[in-house]
């Protein structure tokens, strides 16, 4: 009999230490939501990519739907995206990707820096590390098939190829 007692208090406390866990976990998914980073919601300016080159359709559309989200000022936030810890790893693949590139800014840069950004994303498109699978998961479009790699990386080589002749002169 006292075996039993001694049982029944055991699952008793147990059971108050899961409730206190599971409330302390609620309050701190609580408390740091009032820790969010800040937004990446510039406007589109006249030196983005856009205004300053000539891209055919097919390749804009790519570039809008795979990069732009964390190599511009304009982010496009989902629901979820508001969700800490969530904003937070997004808001770190948003600062690193514009440290890379950032296609806002694209007519800032001088002609060599273009002809470097032109190479790197023909090679990371190729190579399929861009973009990047954590953004391709949660990104439908983002998801490139063969068509749309092909179509990106020899629209950047045939620019770089524009480049070296225009430094040539």
């Amino acid at each position: 009999m006292a075996n039993i007692i001694n049982n029944q208090k055991i699952i008793a406390g147990m059971r108050l230490f899961l409730k206190v866990i599971i409330i302390l976990i609620i309050v701190a998914f609580v408390g740091i939501q009032f820790f969010q980073p800040e937004k990446n919601s510039g406007t589109e300016s006249e030196t983005d990519i856009f205004h300053t080159e000539q891209i055919p359709g097919d390749v804009a559309k790519i570039i809008k739907n795979a990069c732009m989200d964390c190599h511009s000022n304009q982010t496009r936030y989902l629901w979820y995206h508001k969700l800490a810890p969530v904003s937070w790893m997004v808001s770190e693949h948003i600062t690193e990707g514009k440290k890379e590139l950032n296609f806002s800014e694209w007519g800032d840069q001088d002609a060599y820096d273009k002809f470097g950004a032109f190479e790197d994303i023909a090679k990371e498109v190729e190579r399929k590390t861009m973009p990047i699978k954590s953004y391709k998961l949660m990104h439908k479009t983002a998801r490139l098939s063969d068509e749309e790699r092909t179509a990106l990386t020899d629209w950047c080589k045939k620019r770089s190829a524009e480049l070296t002749e225009e430094l040539k002169e």
